[in-house]
């Protein structure tokens, strides 16, 4: 490989670098690395992906292919101090996004990205918690681990217990989910504390750090957000489709733009949010709840610092390239104005955007 120049930029995508085969993940990895390859189109870019995306990537005349055959991480801890600068596209699922980002810091490359500090806080949904406690409306939340002995159950009953004590007329639901998770990955929503049983165990096995939240009935959304150095701005309301089966949450898709009366609402807590935890940059997404009937109009869920699957829609539909104003860093005379909607969703194994 040849040593880069000052003004390459070092691009890649997690899953489509390591060689993923998992078509369902992939479908939506190609359609992030592929739209944020076509807005860099103005720069020269080092891409890494794996051998199969050879012939695929080699069609942009500005990309020089770097071809591997193992996972992405393992190549950068050999590689990354060949880099300059560096974009590129993770998420949380086994601390990836932290690792990655911190092997280039220690490498002396120049990120577009959130720092290795900000990743580890909103990879971590109990420190998002902490980190935002009394800032911005969340759902009452506890962090623990699944204990081999079981003593775990007894514990989200006295959890459930005293939290149902605070209100008891109102029937109490909870939600569990992974500490550290993507795309409602495991969720499971426990309507009666009697309902609770050691078959958790098989989604959370011993050792599993998990979170415990108050159940909160409202529409799932996201805030699509570009952020720099403390300066958050707001570019989409997202409306999430999450399906519901069997008290377990999946994550389909969604559409954008939404329309909400609380839109304003949801901004100012995205943005706030955003603007307290150091480090954030770039395309971030934040995932919140609008609630039918409850004291604030939105609760805040997450922090994503990465780029989301709403990228690929805002690209069909905002009137600026994304990935070119996060490279040149310049939010002041941002004007923002979108044209039209999309939607996008998982069918089988295949990511569908559409116009609508």
């Amino acid at each position: 490989m040849t040593s880069t120049t000052e003004d390459r930029i070092l691009v890649f995508e997690y899953f489509t670098a390591s060689g993923e085969k998992d078509k369902c993940i992939i479908s939506e990895a190609e359609a992030l690395l592929f739209a944020l390859i076509d807005d860099l189109k103005e720069y020269n870019l080092d891409v890494v992906v794996n051998e199969y995306y050879g012939n695929i990537i080699s069609q942009y005349g500005n990309v020089n292919p770097i071809l591997i055959d193992e996972d992405i991480v393992s190549w950068l801890k050999d590689n990354a101090a060949d880099f300059n600068k560096a974009i590129f596209i993770a998420a949380e699922n086994n601390n990836n996004l932290y690792n990655i980002t911190k092997i280039l810091e220690e490498n002396n490359v120049y990120v577009y990205t959130s720092s290795s500090e900000a990743c580890l806080i909103s990879s971590d949904k109990f420190q998002t918690y902490e980190e935002l406690f009394n800032i911005v409306p969340q759902p009452r939340s506890f962090r623990m681990k699944i204990d081999p002995k079981g003593y775990w159950k007894r514990a989200i009953e006295n959890l459930y217990e005293k939290w149902q004590a605070e209100d008891p007329l109102t029937p109490l639901k909870i939600i569990i989910k992974p500490l550290i998770g993507v795309d409602c990955e495991d969720i499971v929503v426990i309507e009666n504390i009697d309902d609770l049983s050691y078959d958790l165990e098989e989604i959370f096995p011993p050792g599993s750090r998990i979170i415990i939240q108050e159940f909160i009935e409202g529409e799932d959304v996201s805030v699509s957000l570009l952020c720099n150095d403390g300066k958050a701005i707001p570019i989409s309301l997202n409306k999430q489709f999450v399906e519901l089966k069997d008290e377990k949450g999946t994550y389909v898709g969604g559409m954008l733009p939404f329309e909400s009366e609380y839109k304003d609402e949801i901004f100012e807590i995205a943005t706030k949010a955003c603007e307290h935890v150091k480090g954030l940059k770039g395309f971030v997404g934040v995932d919140l709840l609008i609630a039918e009937d409850d004291i604030y109009q939105g609760y805040l869920l997450e922090i994503n610092s990465r780029f989301t699957t709403p990228y690929v829609g805002l690209k069909k539909i905002a009137n600026f390239n994304i990935a070119k104003t996060i490279i040149n860093e310049n939010f002041d005379d941002l004007d923002i104005s979108l044209e039209g909607k999309v939607e996008f969703k998982k069918s089988g194994d295949n990511l569908i955007i559409r116009r609508i």
